[in-house]
């Protein structure tokens, strides 16, 4: 098996957690594939494998390895998805972040999930993924997102009315500071905190999230994911803010945005024992009594 390893830059306090991972991929024998810019910033902070090589693109991830770990928060295994894209190559997140829904392996249980992997103790949770389509062609190549797409109003903007249809046919127009579309995925996230519903990833549908609604009638609307979604901005701003994920990007409130779901999904991997719903009670701490007495 080859595994490429992902992160972003971090703080000494995760050095220990890091070193641990290449000690497991030794131990076990283990080629690591690194991400050249990763490795960059830990060559002179790690004891590395004695056999590794380095990946910069898509092309390179697909050529050297057979499943990629990404090592941080859930933010950095949505990196990935840029490098990974249509391949199919499973990602697993271990999560020196914060609540990490994505990157639920936690960062004491190294060596145990590397072993689980090498003895293919694990399955693959496909998820669906959103594709944008503009007459910018608004983020390249990258124009999919694993969590949101969202559209909002620039910090110095009057809130926005954003038309909402589906196949064709109107929804609803949204006074709000912005709009999210989410997958499944991305329920637990940004969406979430808006106020959306938690929605399972086999459900087939994506969550239309307002931000900040003028109107309080106005609610999140969960829409079935083989429809295609429209959405054009009326805003005193000339220009308003697009994010894929973690990618930003500025437009020209003449530009429609178009949403459907993507030709490919996403393998996260899910370790033997691990469910969806294990992973929302031990995060969202459900079940547990939190009150002091």
């Amino acid at each position: 098996m080859r595994i490429a390893i992902y992160g972003r830059a971090f703080n000494d306090t995760v050095l220990p957690y890091v070193q641990e991972v290449f000690d497991a991929l030794e131990f076990y024998k283990i080629k690591a594939v690194i991400y050249q810019e990763y490795h960059a910033f830990i060559k002179e902070k790690c004891t590395l494998c004695a056999d590794f090589t380095t990946f910069k693109d898509n092309a390179e991830l697909i050529e050297k390895a057979d499943l990629l770990i990404s090592l941080g928060g859930d933010g950095t295994l949505l990196d990935t998805l840029a490098l990974v894209r249509d391949s199919g190559i499973p990602v697993i997140g271990i999560n020196f972040g914060r609540l990490g829904f994505l990157a639920s392996i936690n960062k004491n249980e190294v060596r145990t999930a590397i072993a689980a992997l090498i003895n293919k103790n694990y399955t693959l949770d496909k998820r669906s993924v959103l594709s944008l389509a503009s007459k910018y062609n608004l983020f390249g190549d990258e124009n999919f997102a694993l969590n949101d797409v969202t559209i909002h109003r620039r910090d110095d903007s009057a809130m926005m009315i954003i038309h909402a249809y589906m196949n064709d046919e109107f929804i609803n127009s949204y006074w709000a500071d912005g709009l999210l579309i989410a997958t499944p995925t991305g329920s637990t996230a940004y969406s979430l905190s808006c106020g959306g519903p938690i929605i399972l990833p086999s459900s087939q549908n994506f969550v239309i999230t307002p931000i900040a609604p003028h109107n309080l009638n106005v609610r999140p609307l969960i829409v079935p994911d083989d429809a295609t979604l429209t959405f054009k901005v009326e805003a005193r701003s000339a220009k308003f803010l697009v994010s894929c994920d973690s990618r930003t990007e500025t437009v020209d409130r003449s530009v429609k945005i178009k949403l459907s779901k993507a030709s490919f999904h996403v393998n996260l991997v899910r370790l033997n024992g691990e469910t969806y719903l294990t992973t929302l009670r031990n995060k969202l701490l459900w079940g547990i009594d939190t009150r002091n007495y």
